[in-house]
């Protein structure tokens, strides 16, 4: 009888360094993130990490590393405390399929139960997308995202304690406001931290962004190709940058094409503001026939009071969305939409947030992905 080669107890560094043909050295430094090692000799060792059942000493690890596995995942707002409730910033960890793994109770502390904030978060399809992204680099690394949120003053000065402290690696930061200083506030700590979007103020943090003038064109040349004569937007906040840059996008192709005006009605990116938008964009231009809403919540919006209105989508008037979210499929036609390829986006944050944590590239950078058109039944 052959007999087997493990050991009775718990595999070792040792048992993964015969089973891959390597040193117990390069075992330790593939396990522990170090990135200078051959990528066939990491898949080696990672292949005789599976085979042998080894499971790393997280607290033996992070001795030797200094780092936690964890990373801050930091949605943010720029109120000024509002309210006792929205003050929780209510840290847990992600469980390995998303966010929901580790959700909080409403009636446990920390819960945020009360913040307006939190709930518009959750009810945004944008934000699962933003977490499948993280989730799904982070956890082939054996590293999980700490989800906290940072709508006032207090909250976030306990995020920067949070990083200070060394309780989680590094941030990865979506900004709900313009005026957010929390970017700022984790930078002039000397914390690392990537950021979605680009900060509409100098901030000496790397960000990842989407060429938004760019896509508002594409949606802009998409209802003049459809033979759209009188057509109108529903933009975004225009105190955030993208909802100025799809803004600005729109006008200048319907302007290139002798559209110098083109009607608008401010939304807050929810399809409230959309549904409001769309109506007194009706009441004024009763005979529009092209609409470019600036995220698809709002698109769904304008297409529900445009059939409470009688006019059918697309053939009474043309709707396109933007992101292409979950929305855009739900929708009723199913939206045209400029896609905003969310989960590719977070997954190069967190990217070049590991990149720096691992002492790769401590220069701060952007990296701009480019949009498409996909085209539904909405125009």
């Amino acid at each position: 009888m052959t007999e087997d080669p493990r050991p009775a107890g718990s595999p070792t560094l040792e048992d993964v360094a015969r089973a891959a043909g390597v040193s117990r050295a390069t075992v330790s430094r593939v396990v522990n993130g170090v990135r200078n090692v051959d990528p066939v000799i990491q898949e080696s060792v990672r292949q005789a990490v599976a085979a042998t059942g080894y499971t790393p000493n997280r607290a033996a690890r992070s001795l030797v590393t200094r780092r936690t596995d964890a990373i801050a995942l930091v949605v943010s707002g720029a109120g000024d405390d509002p309210s006792p409730e929205a003050e929780a910033t209510g840290p847990y960890r992600a469980g390995p399929a998303g966010a929901g793994g580790g959700t909080r109770h409403a009636d446990e502390p920390g819960g945020g139960a009360g913040s307006s904030f939190t709930a518009e978060v959750f009810a945004d399809p944008f934000f699962g997308r933003v977490v499948t992204g993280i989730v799904n680099y982070l956890r082939p690394r054996g590293m999980y995202p700490v989800l906290m949120f940072a709508e006032t003053s207090r909250a976030r000065d306990e995020v920067v304690s949070y990083l200070r402290q060394g309780s989680a690696d590094g941030a990865l930061v979506v900004s709900t406001h313009a005026d957010d200083p929390l970017p700022g506030l984790i930078t002039d700590a000397g914390l690392p931290a990537v950021l979605y979007a680009r900060p509409s103020r100098p901030t000496r943090i790397s960000y990842v962004d989407l060429a938004h003038q760019d896509g508002a064109r594409l949606a802009a040349e998409h209802l003049l190709a459809r033979g759209c004569r009188r057509i109108a937007t529903i933009t975004g906040p225009l105190d955030v940058p993208a909802g100025q840059d799809r803004l600005a996008g729109f006008r200048d192709t319907m302007a290139r094409a002798g559209r110098p005006y083109v009607p608008l009605a401010e939304g807050r990116f929810t399809q409230e503001s959309g549904e409001a938008a769309m109506a007194r964009l009706l009441a004024e231009h009763p005979d529009l026939d092209g609409v470019f809403a600036a995220n698809d919540l709002m698109a769904v919006g304008a297409c529900h009071v445009l059939r409470e209105h009688g006019r059918r989508v697309p053939e009474d008037v043309a709707v396109i969305g933007f992101d292409d979210s979950s929305a855009a499929v739900a929708c009723r036609p199913p939206l045209t939409t400029v896609r905003q390829p969310v989960e590719e986006m977070t997954a190069e944050m967190a990217r070049l947030l590991l990149d720096r944590l691992a002492g790769q590239d401590r220069a701060v950078t952007s990296v701009i992905f480019e949009p498409s058109l996909v085209v539904r039944g909405s125009a």
